[in-house]
């Protein structure tokens, strides 16, 4: 039987919100700390979220074109043991990263992005996003999943976000087969506020279509 898909919620910024995650079966809770982003959280305040949520669920923090030393600094502020780095980090400082955290490699998929090339990063799990010109993440637009499906083959572990919803997600497990899918905006009231029901229903349909792909496969 495969492994049920995994669920992480990014660009949570309270306490209750993080609880909600917990309580409804998210594997992986994402802390934003790109100060450009509407979800930007302190590395103080998440680290106090942080301390209330189970040890089983993952604290990710998200970062753009951070150096390695400021990736440090922030993580062990916030008490994270996983980064999700966006933007052109290098495969070099990912596997020097990689010694002391959990890495995600986060991919926008624009027209130049390639398949092949998260083999590079053999050390880090791998995240694909759709492409947007000024924003990281958390835009609503979902990406090419067919695509992303190619990159599953290079991928130790593949992440799938962009535009995930309750009403596509379960096409997109069918698609792309995922480790995990990252929702933000889709189960959003406004950005950094979840909707608690619309996470439930987000998480109800994915272990929907997790529990469809293992029937499929030992049929």
């Amino acid at each position: 039987m495969m492994t049920p898909v995994q669920i992480k919620v990014c660009g949570v910024t309270n306490i209750k919100d993080a609880r909600a995650c917990a309580e409804l079966g998210a594997s992986m809770i994402g802390f934003n700390f790109y100060p450009k982003s509407s979800r930007y959280i302190e590395p103080r305040i998440a680290r106090r979220i942080i301390e209330t949520i189970p040890p089983r669920v993952s604290a990710v923090g998200v970062f753009v074109d951070a150096s390695a030393e400021d990736i440090r600094t922030t993580a062990d502020a916030a008490g994270v043991r996983c980064v999700q780095l966006h933007g052109r980090t290098l495969p070099d400082t990912c596997s020097e990263l990689a010694r002391e955290f959990r890495v995600i490699r986060a991919f926008s998929m624009d027209p130049r992005f390639r398949p092949e090339e998260v083999s590079l990063f053999g050390d880090c799990d791998v995240l694909v996003d759709a492409h947007h010109p000024t924003l990281r993440g958390g835009t609503g637009l979902t990406c090419d999943w067919l695509a992303a499906r190619t990159t599953r083959s290079f991928a130790r572990f593949l992440i799938l976000s962009g535009g995930l919803t309750k009403q596509n997600v379960g096409q997109a497990i069918a698609t792309v087969t995922p480790h995990a899918v990252d929702v933000c905006s889709g189960i959003e009231s406004a950005p950094g506020a979840k909707d608690h029901q619309a996470l439930e229903d987000f998480i109800t349909a994915v272990r929907a279509a997790s529990s469809s792909r293992n029937a499929f496969a030992s049929s």
